[in-house]
């Protein structure tokens, strides 16, 4: 919103405050003010002249010789090289040691021999905004008004010696989008009263013939009209002009210019139309038809639809109400007959109306953030004086109105405690009601509570809240006084899965893998192309709308999407792939949803390709199972989980039947690991990939959390080696449970380091050697007790297992 001191300065006393102490005091009141602009671009010395006579120039073409009159006492000789300069012209004149923008000082000189004693202007030499003015004074010299007074000041009749401010309004303050809602807020802020415009018109005997029916009675809650005879289409007076020039509005006649001028004063959309083309004089406020078409003020034709809000008579649409005139009905030269809208529009109407057209004007600003309901009549009063004052029309007697909602005033009450206690402040009730009188509040008060009838004009102001911040602007923010917080304060931390989640993040780069962050919707048939962790039967919970099918069901599991994401780098040439994802999954049992669906957070892996790329020496390594159970096992060791088993399975989904594990922890399930089945595997055009899926929420339960650390240890360690043939049936994990509890307290660490299968070695049979560690912490062992325990060790494994030492 732009405000122009000037005309600011008709509503409100402002003798003793500048533009500038204005912006500061708007600002601090929670009215920004983005920028204070002179409309003076640095003009001085120029006046307005009357050209007496033009003749041409002996030795140019192109140039004049002008005898003007700029009521300096004696007449003025100015050559001019306008095309547009003529006789009997008022014109701006800069005097010899006028000053233009740019640093152009005139000067007395001679053109081709002729003496030039000043210098005829255009507008843009003045630094006038050539898209503010009208097509004759975009071109050559400014033609002034026969009006316009010789010798007057250049920069006061154009309105140059005022300044503009620019407002940056928060969505809430809609009522500072007309000058008489600024002068309000002017006003409580320096103490003053608002002086409103005086309406004054004449009506004459004869009856309005215009009728108004609103059919739309939900989008348009009133609709007056006024009608209009003898009206002369003409320019606008000059002070006009000036004033919507500021605003950043071009004029174009005074008919319309008073509309235009009325939406700045009171914020007021209002629309005139040619009453001559309204059929039977009749106006319809209704829905246009689906497909209905108008072509507007800019030429356009406009494709309505069933939702738009139409101004039409009985057998045409004339506007698109709130957003533009229909051309057929356009106020011309030829006008004499006119009928002024001054309407109620629903916000939500316009808005979208405005949005599914595409089009946006001063009216539509004002329509989306609110209009004073209560003024509606009054603005139309306003603009239908000012047309007769400007264009001489008679008024036809009485109003047309269709009437469906009156406006209601909002009833607000708040105390002086909740004052006080939002504002920390210790304020007296003969602190709080001058600010609701500076306000032009009415109010009811009583035992420190303040009832207050809201204006229409200020619709943001609705609960007990928004009275106590209208207190704190006017009381000012500065003299509130400032406090520390008070009461207990904590020291901020992760929660045990925060932490959890930045740990397994950590580790998972730190051993290779690379993060990806996946789209949470997939397709519906890549859902089963993977298993969940999940024991109960879940169903896949789709989107209403969505945007497309690849992306229309929320996903079950995060293979479905790390697989893509493999997909995705193969078709790129990277065929080396590890990569994680730590997100969510959504399950749900129902077929139709009658709750949120459960979301859990997983953390899952994909390999592929080579982990060791080949290098010089000709060495690479493929990726494998027990590439992937690596991996896991050094989260799960990082974690401080312990007692994992891994179980060989070969009913999941979308796994490799005998190649995948499922992870366990006693009795708790937290996890598996393989090789995606060759079906998915070429379903996705991929090479062998190995996955793992951890559910997070287990993980958090089993977590050791905070690591411990032992002492170096004094006494030496003994490491025995024992090769075992068992049937290829026994898995390792079986025989590594036998040995922990056969050597038990002595076995400090056990691995497995060799597999064999082959020549020497029956064909039902195979040989696995694992190393173990024995150490006391107490004492040096001898040998007598090693060979105790590898004893037991061998013998319990005989027992269980049917190992035999090999040879």
């Amino acid at each position: 919103m732009k405000v122009s001191y000037q005309w600011l300065a008709e509503y409100v006393d402002l003798t003793d405050c500048t533009p500038q102490e204005l912006a500061e005091k708007l600002t601090r009141s929670g009215v920004e003010v983005d920028a204070v602009e002179s409309r003076n671009a640095g003009v001085s010395g120029v006046v307005i002249g009357y050209v007496k006579e033009r003749s041409k120039h002996p030795d140019a073409d192109r140039l004049n010789v002008c005898i003007v009159d700029a009521g300096q006492g004696e007449d003025l000789q100015i050559v001019c090289g306008a095309p547009n300069v003529d006789k009997g012209q008022k014109v701006l004149v800069a005097l010899i040691g006028a000053k233009l923008p740019g640093g152009l000082n005139i000067k007395r000189s001679k053109l081709r021999g002729v003496e030039s004693q000043g210098m005829i202007c255009s507008a843009k030499e003045l630094g006038l905004n050539d898209k503010l003015l009208a097509k004759d004074q975009q071109e050559g010299i400014m033609v002034l008004p026969e009006e316009a007074e010789i010798g007057m000041d250049a920069v006061s009749y154009l309105g140059l010696d005022d300044y503009v401010l620019e407002l940056g309004l928060t969505p809430n303050r809609s009522d500072c989008l007309s000058m008489l809602g600024v002068a309000y807020e002017v006003a409580a802020i320096l103490g003053k009263e608002v002086v409103l415009p005086q309406i004054e018109l004449k009506e004459s005997d004869v009856p309005n013939p215009v009728g108004v029916k609103i059919d739309a009675t939900e989008a348009c809650y009133q609709y007056h009209g006024r009608h209009f005879t003898n009206a002369k289409i003409t320019s606008s007076p000059q002070w006009m002009k000036n004033r919507l020039m500021a605003a950043g509005i071009r004029p174009i006649n005074n008919v319309v210019d008073v509309t235009n001028y009325v939406l700045l004063e009171y914020g007021q959309p209002l629309h005139a139309f040619d009453a001559g083309q309204v059929a039977d004089r009749t106006i319809v406020v209704r829905m246009a038809g689906e497909g209905e078409t108008i072509v507007t003020l800019d030429d356009q034709e406009r494709k309505l639809d069933a939702e738009t809000l139409l101004i039409a008579d009985p057998t045409k649409g004339l506007a698109i109400a709130g957003v533009m005139g229909g051309a057929n009905s356009e106020i011309t030269n030829e006008t004499a007959e006119i009928i002024l809208e001054a309407a109620w529009f629903t916000p939500k109407t316009v808005r979208r109306t405005a949005r599914s057209l595409g089009m946006r004007t001063e009216g539509c600003v004002r329509w989306e953030k609110g209009v004073d309901q209560a003024r509606v009549q009054e603005a139309g009063e306003r603009a239908a004086a000012l047309i007769q004052q400007l264009s001489g029309a008679t008024i036809s007697k009485g109003i047309a109105t269709a009437v469906v909602t009156e406006a209601k005033s909002a009833v607000v009450s708040v105390t002086l405690e909740k004052i006080n206690q939002h504002l920390g402040t210790s304020l007296v009730a003969s602190d709080v009601s001058p600010i609701f009188d500076r306000l032009q509040f009415p109010y009811e008060t009583g035992s420190d509570t303040w009832t207050v009838t809201v204006p229409t004009r200020r619709g943001d102001i609705t609960l007990p809240e928004d009275l106590v911040e209208e207190v704190a602007r006017l009381y000012g923010y500065d003299n509130i006084p400032t406090s520390l917080p008070s009461g207990a304060t904590t020291q901020g931390s992760l929660t045990p899965e925060q932490q959890l989640r930045r740990t397994i993040r950590r580790h998972l780069i730190g051993v290779g893998l690379n993060e990806a962050i996946s789209y949470a919707l997939v397709h519906p048939d890549r859902v089963e192309d993977a298993a969940g962790l999940h024991e109960e039967a879940v169903k896949p919970v789709a989107l209403l709308m969505p945007m497309s099918e690849e992306r229309s069901v929320l996903r079950t599991s995060l293979i479905p999407s790390l697989l893509e994401t493999i997909a995705y780098n193969k078709n790129r040439q990277n065929h080396d792939v590890a990569i994680f994802e730590l997100g969510r999954v959504f399950l749900s049992t129902e077929e139709k949803l009658s709750q949120l669906p459960e979301e859990r957070l997983y953390v899952g892996g994909a390999v592929t390709g080579q982990w060791i790329p080949q290098n010089w020496m000709g060495a690479k390594q493929p990726v494998d199972f027990y590439q992937a159970k690596g991996i896991v096992e050094s989260l799960l060791a990082r974690l401080g989980i312990q007692n994992v088993e891994y179980k060989a399975v070969s009913s999941l989904a979308g796994m490799h039947p005998g190649r995948t594990a499922e992870i366990s922890v006693g009795e708790t399930r937290i996890g598996y690991v393989g090789q995606i089945h060759p079906g998915t595997e070429k379903a996705y055009d991929l090479s062998e990939t190995y996955v793992f899926q951890l559910d997070v929420a287990k993980l958090v339960e089993l977590a050791a959390g905070v690591g411990f650390y032992n002492q170096l240890p004094k006494f030496p360690a003994v490491t025995r080696d024992l090769a075992l043939v068992v049937d290829r049936s026994v898995p390792a994990g079986a025989l590594e449970a036998t040995i922990r509890q056969a050597a038990g307290e002595l076995l400090e660490s056990l691995t497995l380091f060799d597999v064999y299968t082959g020549e020497r070695i029956a064909s039902d049979k195979k040989s696995m050697a694992f190393a173990l560690v024995l150490r006391n912490s107490e004492r040096t062992l001898q040998d007598e007790e090693i060979q105790q325990v590898t004893n037991a060790v061998i013998e319990a494994l005989k027992v269980s297992t049917g190992a035999e030492l090999r040879m």
